[in-house]
């Protein structure tokens, strides 16, 4: 962006061939990077809300999420310095590239990025139809398990206005109640925070695309009609698709409490102060994982012995730091 904005103030290229071509590279690594994290993002979403637990947990493990993420920097490069520095993108237009690149009536150069039909196609399906296509599957699986699990909780919540109105039966049982009473708590607050990170990420994927279909929807086209569309159409879809980038840390922080938390466990270098801190009452064990600041609760208990006395007192001598949150 800052390259590409100084090539715009002065209306030429300034800093040579090479130069050029490096930049290029890096343009189309990064923004082929930056829509395929939010392709994984959608994915991750998909199996923590749509998936049990349990599947999840086996689905996204560390190794699994590590080679995800070097993936979304792998696959760019494979389309972008390759390429480009091997002059593949230009095979067949080379005399029109040079035709562009020098100015005749001012004696200046622009730095110039022209693909031909192959590398167009493949350039764009790789960075945005399929990545495209895998978030609309994943939030429409999104959207349909929300209202799902929405009508549940509806459904809970007359249930339990109901019974809160019917005397008790001979045979029920308080301890019972309770630990019913709070699973359903614990999954209704899951389900709220899940279905509130999805969407934000629908909020995103709308950005994304509004910023991005006109660039790439051009990509594809301008081959196949001789190379005529206008130079400030491409330029007003390319930054169209750099105020995405942009938005994107705006949307992240200011919508989503949990990715405004990992922003700043990451930016401050995991302070504890930014961690989520331990609520869990006394004598309620769980076994949880947590999953992009929200959590899936495995195992949800609670101790009903009559001796609270005895349970507070093994509570204070319990390490809080090693408590682990059920939210």
């Amino acid at each position: 962006m800052p390259f590409g904005a100084i090539e715009l103030v002065h209306q030429h290229w300034i800093y040579g061939e090479t130069f050029c071509l490096v930049r290029t590279s890096l343009d189309v690594l990064l923004t082929t990077a930056s829509i395929l994290h939010l392709c994984c993002i959608a994915l991750d979403r998909y199996y923590a809300i749509c998936c049990k637990p349990l599947v999840y947990r086996n689905k996204m493990t560390p190794m699994r999420v590590t080679l995800m993420i070097g993936g979304c920097w792998v696959i760019p490069t494979f389309i972008s310095f390759l390429p480009i520095m091997q002059g593949w993108n230009s095979i067949g237009i080379d005399h029109l590239i040079e035709e562009r690149r020098h100015n005749g009536s001012s004696n200046s150069t622009s730095c110039v990025f022209m693909v031909n039909k192959p590398y167009a196609l493949t350039c764009s399906l790789v960075a945005f139809y399929i990545p495209l296509v895998l978030m609309v599957l994943a939030y429409q699986r999104i959207y349909i398990t929300a209202r799902a699990h929405a009508l549940q909780i509806s459904m809970l919540q007359r249930a339990g206005g109901a019974g809160a109105c019917t005397p008790g039966t001979s045979g029920s049982s308080p301890g019972v109640g309770a630990t019913s009473e709070s699973a359903d708590h614990q999954r209704n607050h899951r389900m709220r925070t899940e279905t509130k990170a999805a969407k934000t990420l629908c909020i995103i994927m709308g950005c994304f695309c509004l910023c991005w279909a006109p660039f790439f929807v051009t990509n594809v086209v301008d081959p196949f009609i001789g190379y005529t569309v206008p130079e400030q159409l491409w330029t007003a879809c390319l930054w169209l698709g750099y105020i995405n980038s942009m938005l994107n840390p705006i949307l992240y922080a200011f919508l989503n409490k949990s990715f405004r938390r990992a922003f700043l466990i990451i930016l401050c270098c995991g302070r504890k102060r930014y961690r989520r801190p331990s609520i869990m009452a006394t004598g309620t064990t769980c076994t949880a994982t947590q999953i992009n600041g929200s959590t899936h609760v495995l195992k949800y208990s609670v101790l009903h012995n009559g001796n609270h006395k005895e349970q507070n007192k093994k509570s204070q001598h319990t390490n809080i730091g090693s408590r682990e949150s059920c939210l």
